[in-house]
Protein backbone atom coordinates (compact mmCIF):
# COMPACT_ATOMS: atom_id res chain seq x y z
CA UNK A 1 0.00 0.00 0.00
CA UNK A 2 1.47 3.62 -0.79
CA UNK A 3 0.14 6.50 1.90
CA UNK A 4 2.24 9.70 1.76
CA UNK A 5 1.49 12.72 3.26
CA UNK A 6 2.01 16.37 3.17
CA UNK A 7 1.85 18.88 6.25
CA UNK A 8 1.19 22.89 5.41
CA UNK A 9 3.02 25.25 6.96
CA UNK A 10 1.17 27.37 9.22
CA UNK A 11 -2.15 25.40 8.92
CA UNK A 12 -0.24 22.54 9.75
CA UNK A 13 -2.98 20.87 7.46
CA UNK A 14 -2.25 17.21 6.19
CA UNK A 15 -2.89 16.40 2.41
CA UNK A 16 -2.94 12.69 1.75
CA UNK A 17 -2.15 10.31 -1.47
CA UNK A 18 -3.15 6.69 -1.23
CA UNK A 19 -3.44 3.34 -3.29
CA UNK A 20 -3.32 0.00 -3.14
CA UNK A 21 0.29 -0.44 -4.68
CA UNK A 22 2.44 1.67 -7.78
CA UNK A 23 1.42 0.72 -10.66
CA UNK A 24 -2.00 1.49 -10.60
CA UNK A 25 -4.84 4.06 -9.53
CA UNK A 26 -4.62 6.08 -6.65
CA UNK A 27 -6.70 8.98 -4.89
CA UNK A 28 -6.26 12.08 -3.19
CA UNK A 29 -7.70 12.79 0.67
CA UNK A 30 -8.08 16.45 1.31
CA UNK A 31 -6.45 19.81 -0.48
CA UNK A 32 -4.43 21.67 1.99
CA UNK A 33 -1.14 21.78 0.05
CA UNK A 34 1.87 21.45 -0.59
CA UNK A 35 0.30 19.40 -3.16
CA UNK A 36 3.37 19.04 -5.36
CA UNK A 37 5.05 16.49 -3.15
CA UNK A 38 2.11 14.25 -3.61
CA UNK A 39 2.35 14.90 -7.57
CA UNK A 40 5.78 14.09 -7.51
CA UNK A 41 4.92 10.98 -5.26
CA UNK A 42 2.48 10.05 -7.84
CA UNK A 43 4.46 10.17 -10.60
CA UNK A 44 7.36 8.13 -8.63
CA UNK A 45 5.14 5.49 -7.70
CA UNK A 46 3.27 5.31 -11.48
CA UNK A 47 -0.08 5.99 -9.38
CA UNK A 48 -2.63 7.37 -11.36
CA UNK A 49 -4.61 9.47 -9.70
CA UNK A 50 -8.25 9.56 -10.15
CA UNK A 51 -10.40 11.33 -7.25
CA UNK A 52 -10.06 13.51 -4.44
CA UNK A 53 -12.03 12.90 -1.33
CA UNK A 54 -12.76 16.12 0.97
CA UNK A 55 -13.49 15.26 4.49
CA UNK A 56 -15.00 18.80 4.78
CA UNK A 57 -15.18 22.53 3.31
CA UNK A 58 -13.05 24.12 5.50
CA UNK A 59 -10.44 26.52 3.60
CA UNK A 60 -7.34 25.12 4.59
CA UNK A 61 -8.56 21.22 3.45
CA UNK A 62 -9.37 22.92 0.11
CA UNK A 63 -7.19 25.92 -0.59
CA UNK A 64 -5.09 23.88 -3.07
CA UNK A 65 -8.41 22.25 -4.84
CA UNK A 66 -7.34 24.47 -8.34
CA UNK A 67 -3.55 22.84 -8.01
CA UNK A 68 -4.96 19.50 -8.33
CA UNK A 69 -7.79 20.05 -10.96
CA UNK A 70 -5.02 21.65 -12.62
CA UNK A 71 -2.61 18.69 -12.48
CA UNK A 72 -5.42 16.17 -13.14
CA UNK A 73 -8.20 17.51 -14.95
CA UNK A 74 -10.45 14.90 -15.18
CA UNK A 75 -10.11 13.98 -11.25
CA UNK A 76 -13.66 13.08 -9.85
CA UNK A 77 -14.32 15.32 -6.85
CA UNK A 78 -15.98 13.66 -3.40
CA UNK A 79 -17.74 14.98 -0.70
CA UNK A 80 -20.68 14.75 1.78
CA UNK A 81 -23.48 16.48 0.40
CA UNK A 82 -24.18 18.72 3.25
CA UNK A 83 -20.39 20.34 2.86
CA UNK A 84 -20.57 23.57 0.52
CA UNK A 85 -18.23 22.70 -1.99
CA UNK A 86 -18.12 21.64 -5.45
CA UNK A 87 -17.88 17.90 -5.33
CA UNK A 88 -20.11 14.47 -6.24
CA UNK A 89 -21.86 13.01 -3.01
CA UNK A 90 -19.65 10.31 -1.91
CA UNK A 91 -20.43 6.67 -2.26
CA UNK A 92 -18.34 3.69 -1.13
CA UNK A 93 -16.03 2.37 -4.09
CA UNK A 94 -13.43 0.52 -5.11
CA UNK A 95 -10.25 2.37 -6.66
CA UNK A 96 -7.26 0.02 -8.17
CA UNK A 97 -8.59 -2.83 -5.84
CA UNK A 98 -8.82 -0.66 -2.71
CA UNK A 99 -12.34 -0.69 -1.11
CA UNK A 100 -12.85 2.82 0.12
CA UNK A 101 -15.68 3.90 2.80
CA UNK A 102 -16.34 6.65 5.05
CA UNK A 103 -17.84 7.08 8.11
CA UNK A 104 -20.10 10.60 8.61
CA UNK A 105 -18.56 11.95 11.75
CA UNK A 106 -20.83 15.49 12.33
CA UNK A 107 -19.67 17.97 15.15
CA UNK A 108 -16.84 19.88 13.71
CA UNK A 109 -18.51 20.22 10.16
CA UNK A 110 -22.67 19.37 9.60
CA UNK A 111 -21.20 17.10 6.75
CA UNK A 112 -17.74 15.65 8.01
CA UNK A 113 -16.31 12.28 6.15
CA UNK A 114 -14.09 10.58 7.95
CA UNK A 115 -12.41 7.98 4.47
CA UNK A 116 -12.14 4.24 5.55
CA UNK A 117 -9.49 1.62 3.83
CA UNK A 118 -8.88 -1.67 5.21
CA UNK A 119 -6.44 -1.10 8.48
CA UNK A 120 -6.53 2.43 8.18
CA UNK A 121 -8.82 6.11 8.98
CA UNK A 122 -8.30 9.48 7.42
CA UNK A 123 -10.11 11.98 10.31
CA UNK A 124 -9.77 15.11 8.89
CA UNK A 125 -10.96 17.62 12.13
CA UNK A 126 -12.95 15.08 13.97
CA UNK A 127 -9.97 13.19 15.77
CA UNK A 128 -6.08 13.96 15.98
CA UNK A 129 -3.35 12.73 18.10
CA UNK A 130 -3.76 13.55 21.59
CA UNK A 131 -7.04 15.61 21.22
CA UNK A 132 -10.36 16.28 19.19
CA UNK A 133 -12.35 18.75 16.87
CA UNK A 134 -14.23 22.13 17.93
CA UNK A 135 -17.39 22.60 17.28
CA UNK A 136 -17.29 26.30 17.16
CA UNK A 137 -15.75 26.47 13.37
CA UNK A 138 -18.00 27.32 10.19
CA UNK A 139 -20.65 25.28 9.97
CA UNK A 140 -20.08 23.19 13.37
CA UNK A 141 -22.98 21.23 14.94
CA UNK A 142 -22.52 20.38 18.93
CA UNK A 143 -20.56 18.68 21.57
CA UNK A 144 -23.12 16.30 21.12
CA UNK A 145 -22.31 15.34 17.33
CA UNK A 146 -18.57 15.18 17.78
CA UNK A 147 -18.80 12.94 21.14
CA UNK A 148 -20.95 10.32 19.35
CA UNK A 149 -19.00 10.62 16.45
CA UNK A 150 -15.55 9.71 18.10
CA UNK A 151 -17.13 7.19 20.64
CA UNK A 152 -19.45 5.88 18.18
CA UNK A 153 -17.94 5.42 15.51
CA UNK A 154 -14.29 5.74 15.56
CA UNK A 155 -13.52 4.07 18.81
CA UNK A 156 -15.43 1.34 17.57
CA UNK A 157 -12.89 0.32 14.63
CA UNK A 158 -10.02 -1.88 15.64
CA UNK A 159 -7.63 -0.64 18.40
CA UNK A 160 -4.87 -1.15 15.47
CA UNK A 161 -6.05 0.75 12.78
CA UNK A 162 -3.85 3.93 11.91
CA UNK A 163 -5.80 7.19 12.25
CA UNK A 164 -4.50 9.46 9.78
CA UNK A 165 -5.73 13.23 10.95
CA UNK A 166 -6.55 16.20 9.38
CA UNK A 167 -3.61 17.89 11.45
CA UNK A 168 -0.07 16.81 12.17
CA UNK A 169 1.34 13.33 13.05
CA UNK A 170 -0.60 10.24 13.15
CA UNK A 171 -1.85 7.54 15.93
CA UNK A 172 -3.84 4.67 16.29
CA UNK A 173 -7.68 4.03 17.58
CA UNK A 174 -6.02 1.99 20.74
CA UNK A 175 -3.71 4.86 21.02
CA UNK A 176 -6.50 7.48 21.57
CA UNK A 177 -8.87 4.90 23.53
CA UNK A 178 -6.07 5.15 26.12
CA UNK A 179 -4.46 8.22 25.93
CA UNK A 180 -6.75 11.28 24.66
CA UNK A 181 -7.85 13.05 27.16
CA UNK A 182 -11.46 13.80 26.40
CA UNK A 183 -11.98 9.95 25.50
CA UNK A 184 -10.37 8.84 28.91
CA UNK A 185 -13.40 11.34 30.72
CA UNK A 186 -15.86 10.23 28.55
CA UNK A 187 -15.30 6.28 29.23
CA UNK A 188 -15.23 7.37 33.05
CA UNK A 189 -11.63 6.79 33.50
CA UNK A 190 -10.75 9.90 35.11
CA UNK A 191 -13.08 12.85 36.63
CA UNK A 192 -14.93 15.91 35.14
CA UNK A 193 -12.71 18.66 36.02
CA UNK A 194 -14.58 21.71 37.67
CA UNK A 195 -12.39 25.09 37.18
CA UNK A 196 -14.53 27.88 37.16
CA UNK A 197 -13.03 29.92 33.94
CA UNK A 198 -14.39 32.27 31.68
CA UNK A 199 -14.95 31.39 28.02
CA UNK A 200 -15.44 34.07 25.28
CA UNK A 201 -16.89 36.40 28.35
CA UNK A 202 -19.26 33.69 29.99
CA UNK A 203 -18.40 31.82 33.35
CA UNK A 204 -18.15 28.25 32.28
CA UNK A 205 -16.80 25.08 34.01
CA UNK A 206 -13.67 23.21 32.75
CA UNK A 207 -14.44 20.19 32.25
CA UNK A 208 -11.35 18.97 30.50
CA UNK A 209 -8.12 21.01 29.55
CA UNK A 210 -6.17 18.95 26.67
CA UNK A 211 -3.90 19.36 24.59
CA UNK A 212 -4.25 20.26 21.16
CA UNK A 213 -2.72 19.75 17.55
CA UNK A 214 -0.70 22.66 16.75
CA UNK A 215 1.26 22.93 20.90
CA UNK A 216 -1.62 24.59 22.47
CA UNK A 217 -4.56 23.44 24.30
CA UNK A 218 -8.37 22.10 23.25
CA UNK A 219 -11.11 22.63 25.75
CA UNK A 220 -14.61 20.66 27.02
CA UNK A 221 -16.48 23.56 29.12
CA UNK A 222 -19.71 23.74 30.55
CA UNK A 223 -22.11 26.49 30.37
CA UNK A 224 -23.71 28.15 33.23
CA UNK A 225 -27.21 26.33 31.78
CA UNK A 226 -25.50 23.17 31.35
CA UNK A 227 -24.94 22.85 27.39
CA UNK A 228 -21.35 21.12 27.02
CA UNK A 229 -19.11 22.61 24.38
CA UNK A 230 -15.54 22.19 22.69
CA UNK A 231 -13.65 25.22 22.31
CA UNK A 232 -10.08 26.62 21.57
CA UNK A 233 -7.87 26.87 24.83
CA UNK A 234 -7.23 30.47 23.56
CA UNK A 235 -10.59 30.99 24.39
CA UNK A 236 -10.32 30.53 27.94
CA UNK A 237 -9.43 32.51 30.60
CA UNK A 238 -8.17 30.70 34.23
CA UNK A 239 -7.74 32.44 37.40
Amino acid sequence: MVIERTMSDGFLTNSYLVAAAPGGPGFLVDAGGPMAPLFAAAERHDIDVTHLLLTHHHHDHVCAIDEVTSRYPDITILAHPDEPVEAHDFEPLTIGGLDVGALHTPGHTKGMLNFTIPGHVFTGDTLFKGSIGGVRAQLSTSYDDIKASIMDRLMQLDPATVVHPGHTEPTTIGDEWEHNAFIRVWRGLDPEGDEQVVVMGEPATLVVWGDDYDGGHKAWVRWADGRDDIVPGSRVERG
